[in-house]
């Protein structure tokens, strides 16, 4: 059973969100500025919530124990629109655990939102070795949390029932822009979504990507890159600049890093992940000290970039390899879309 609401998810009378026992599985963006509420004091004060769902860490955790006592899961986080995010990595892990349990025993239902990230499209399909949670989407996906579990209730065969609610139900979503409220701790600024699926990948090198600085993913550097010789490659609409930063956590914590912050012209499609990578194999090239971990390739999941960062193959290859996957990915979201506008590829 699937259903789409344009109606807040206060306004719903199903006996499991008025009655049931009620589990809440959110972020900090279940908030909502009109009512001045989190999500879960909803249902603690009509005296129904049984178990509140937090981040501990990068992941929310939970039991199928916990589930099974439950009448309805209520999910409210904000998805960046990158398969890599933790956060909508977890819906995943709960959809699959609610498969798990007798059917029809649990209601699903998701609060959506805009995706920050907008409605492009970049980089492939899993292909090859990659994580058991990799989700079946493209790097950056362009759709919301509630059409990504659509396709992944779809997917599954799951035959509990699914709801969402739309992203445009509630006064506040329409009014607050989505990158307010941090997604999660390291997503500190609007732009930060336009280049994560790209700028997340140097996770797995020797350069870092900024963590734990002001500007996490929007800059990249090491003690070792010397930027003012650099003449890296750069796509149209967008500056590198040369700048300096020390991390106070995380790779080189307390060291002085050499690289650049990236700077997009207003209106510009930036393509993060082929950026990214043609900028890998520009260090590699240069720095005997940049070295890149298999963690990366599982990452990817794709042999053809991968080859290429090998420097096993040229960019061109490359390009029109992502171009047939995006292609292929947005015939296949365009089943699950539950909004007007479309997922598109970055031309």
């Amino acid at each position: 059973m699937f259903s789409f609401r344009t109606t807040t998810i206060e306004e719903q009378l199903d006996r499991s969100l008025t009655e049931g026992k009620v589990g809440v599985f959110c972020t900090q963006n279940c908030w909502n500025a009109f009512t001045g509420k989190y999500l879960y004091e909803v249902f603690r004060e009509r005296g129904n919530l049984e178990k509140v769902f937090m981040p501990d860490g990068e992941h929310i955790e939970f039991t199928p124990e916990e589930l099974a006592c439950l009448d309805a899961v209520v999910v409210e986080i904000q998805d960046i629109g990158s398969r890599y995010f933790g956060y909508t990595i977890d819906v995943l892990r709960l959809i699959s655990t609610l498969n798990n349990l007798p059917e029809g025993k649990v209601s699903l239902y998701i609060v959506d939102h805009p995706n920050p990230a907008g409605r492009d499209v970049e980089g492939t399909l899993p292909a090859g070795e990659s994580d058991v949670w990799t989700p079946n989407v493209a790097h950056r996906h362009g759709l919301t949390l509630g059409e990504l579990a659509h396709l992944y209730h779809s997917e599954t065969g799951s035959s509990y029932p699914l709801h969402i609610i739309s992203a445009y139900a509630s006064a506040s979503n329409r009014t607050l822009l989505p990158w307010v409220i941090p997604p999660a701790a390291d997503m500190s600024g609007m732009f930060t979504p336009f280049v994560y699926s790209g700028s997340s990948l140097w996770t797995d090198t020797t350069i870092t990507p900024a963590i734990g600085t002001t500007r996490p993913y929007e800059m990249f550097g090491a003690p070792f890159i010397k930027p003012v010789n650099a003449n890296a490659p750069v796509p149209e609409g967008v500056y590198l600049r040369p700048c300096s930063f020390i991390p106070e956590y995380g790779k080189y914590e307390g060291e002085k890093c050499y690289g650049f912050q990236i700077i997009l012209m207003p209106e510009t499609h930036y393509h993060s992940i082929l950026h990214t990578i043609r900028l890998m194999r520009y260090f590699s090239e240069r720095y005997s000290q940049f070295e890149i971990a298999e963690s990366l390739y599982t990452r990817l999941a794709d042999p053809v970039m991968s080859e290429y960062l090998k420097g096993r193959i040229t960019f061109d290859i490359v390009e029109e390899h992502v171009k047939s996957d995006e292609q292929k990915w947005i015939r296949k979201a365009k089943r699950y879309l539950l909004y007007d506008d479309s997922p598109c590829r970055i031309k």
